[in-house]
């Protein structure tokens, strides 16, 4: 099957064709069209020692960058009690994930893309692919959670506070991730097959069955929880601005009115940040999943490259949105950088 990480390793795998001028595994796609050929490498070593070090370092900045920053915001809602909240453990359980991301799949994804051959062997080979599509199930799942749990503050308040509790978000969090792990550990184990092919006794390489399982698996893993995510959020949309206009009318003079209005007024900016969240990771993935069906249209090696990093790059830019619009997260960042919370 072919969970959406495939785009990324497609489209590495057709930029090297078109680099080396190599048809051995071109020919072996021709000659099964049913199969989808996925490799993990694009670029071989350059001519100096001194660039690839270079290319490598510049590669591995948005990895270092994105455990650093993940790490302030696991480290912020773990301490601090304070924040202990149901949408706060969501961002936990996302922060997480895209540690993951930071810690494993971007630094071996940078060494495939800098060496000519794969250098960690077979079983690593599996499980990077594994990490990877891990990573994709978990943030996507974990997006799906954000979205119910906004959909229920903004449009119904008084279940919020009755049905949404901790104990239940952290159930909904640990199904989530034992679905995930176990759905993609079958995939690996069953539906993907990791080749060694004769022009390279150590590149990571990937053959996978029919089209009917990756279009199968594109749904489950993608079409569903995106289509969940989007209609959830047109719904946010349609009562934010309802709510919106009840401000300026005369039904919310009242004091307890004020208040109810100002906890909604609350929980729509709870939302639009959130949503901004779901519109970066749907911004990061989208060219990724149309070049899997249209990866013979790219030819530019640059390009190419660009769209592969660029879903892990989501993992980057999550914990700058939180910065920007939770006022708690710049606080406690501060503390834990300057070591007062280390000292309390």
């Amino acid at each position: 099957m072919c969970s959406p990480c495939c785009a990324i390793y497609a489209l590495q795998k057709h930029s090297r064709d078109h680099h080396d001028g190599n048809t051995d595994v071109q020919e072996s796609v021709q000659s099964t069209p049913s199969m989808l050929t996925t490799v993990l490498q694009v670029y071989p070593r350059g001519p100096k020692q001194s660039c690839w070090w270079t290319g490598c370092a510049a590669a591995s900045f948005p990895g270092a960058v994105t455990v650093f920053l993940n790490v302030l915001v696991i480290i912020s809602i773990s301490h601090f009690k304070q924040l202990h909240t149901p949408t706060n453990l969501l961002i936990l359980s996302l922060a997480v994930s895209d540690l993951l991301v930071g810690l494993i799949v971007i630094p071996v994804t940078t060494v495939a893309l800098m060496e000519s051959c794969w250098g960690f062997g077979k079983y690593f080979c599996a499980f990077h692919f594994y990490m990877a599509f891990l990573c994709t199930s978990l943030s996507l799942g974990n997006l799906v959670l954000i979205s119910i749990d906004r959909y229920v503050a903004v449009c119904d308040p008084l279940l919020y506070l009755s049905k949404i509790t901790i104990p239940r978000t952290m159930c909904s969090i640990s199904i989530t991730w034992f679905c995930c792990i176990i759905y993609q550990a079958v995939v690996i184990k069953i539906c993907i097959n990791v080749q060694v092919p004769s022009r390279c006794l150590k590149e990571c390489f990937t053959v996978e069955g029919s089209i009917w399982g990756n279009i199968v698996d594109i749904v489950i893993t993608m079409v569903v929880p995106c289509s969940i995510i989007i209609t959830l959020y047109m719904k946010i949309f349609v009562v934010a601005r309802s709510q919106a206009r009840k401000v300026f009318s005369k039904e919310a003079a009242s004091v307890s009115g004020v208040k109810t209005v100002q906890a909604n007024k609350s929980e729509r900016k709870a939302a639009k940040t959130l949503s901004i969240v779901v519109f970066n990771y749907l911004i990061c993935w989208i060219p990724s999943l149309f070049i899997l069906f249209f990866v013979h249209i790219f030819i530019d090696n640059l390009l190419s490259l660009f769209i592969s990093f660029l879903p892990l790059v989501n993992s980057l830019i999550n914990p700058i949105i939180y910065a920007f619009f939770y006022p708690w997260f710049k606080v406690t960042a501060i503390h834990i950088l300057t070591l007062k919370l280390w000292r309390s």
